[in-house]
């Protein structure tokens, strides 16, 4: 699906996939942005994995009621009219190959996402999701499935009653970071950055210099430690020079 991809994606995901948060971190600062670009710590990864892509935004409100007067049957009947018209997911149709979702949600404890819409999205090519609530639930489906995952908690409760859809692509903000569409999101082990797409090649080519000093510097240890090299300290080609 990469061949979808308009070219400026594809060079800015190229240059961003080998990076750490800690690289893009240290690429911000060297940008001058020492304090901006990375989320709340509290923002935590569903299992340990690592992913990169483009954001793609969407924001949820709290439903402000009443709440139905039904049940059982009826319930049926009345919950499948407020996903059809009040907690609509009108940006899902819309993923490309590389996105990164994005979704406010107000700090909602929610479970917008699940096991079947969230593998609905990779199928897509989302390449994970960070929100600022909890967002996601049947987590351990989830992990099972490998999608990648961010968030402050997880949640056990659907969407009825809970949350209504605001806005997509427009600028959101999560973890104390406003995130724009557009913009590339970094995260692994250490959490989520941000980084402004108009600044996002001068943080790469920043970025990529404090990785390769890394690897070069952890290597000579390994090699003193007489340990096996691993892909933390080799693979690594110099993207940028000078």
């Amino acid at each position: 699906m990469e061949e979808n991809m308009n070219s400026e994606d594809k060079e800015l995901l190229k240059l961003f996939e080998p990076l750490r948060v800690a690289d893009v971190r240290d690429g911000m600062d060297w940008m001058g942005y020492h304090h901006y670009g990375t989320l709340d710590y509290k923002i935590r990864p569903l299992y340990r994995t690592k992913a990169v892509g483009i954001a793609r935004t969407a924001r949820y409100l709290p439903f402000e009621g009443p709440d139905p007067r039904v049940t059982g049957d009826e319930y049926t009947q009345w919950s499948n009219w407020y996903y059809g018209n009040v907690c609509i997911y009108p940006w899902f149709d819309e993923i490309e190959e590389g996105d990164f979702i994005a979704l406010d949600v107000s700090g909602v404890d929610v479970g917008l996402m699940g096991s079947e819409n969230a593998l609905g999205a990779k199928i897509k090519g989302a390449r994970g999701f960070v929100t600022n609530g909890g967002g996601i639930r049947d987590t351990d489906e989830v992990i099972r499935e490998e999608i990648p995952v961010w968030s402050y908690f997880v949640s056990q409760k659907m969407d009825q009653v809970r949350l209504q859809f605001d806005a997509k692509d427009v600028p959101v903000a999560i973890g104390g970071v406003t995130i724009r569409p557009g913009d590339i999101i970094v995260a692994d082990g250490d959490g989520v950055i941000a980084v402004p797409r108009k600044i996002a090649k001068d943080v790469a080519k920043y970025a990529h210099k404090e990785l390769f000093n890394d690897k070069n510097a952890r290597r000579e240890k390994y090699e003193k430690l007489g340990w096996e090299l691993d892909d933390s300290v080799v693979n690594h080609q110099e993207v940028f020079k000078g």
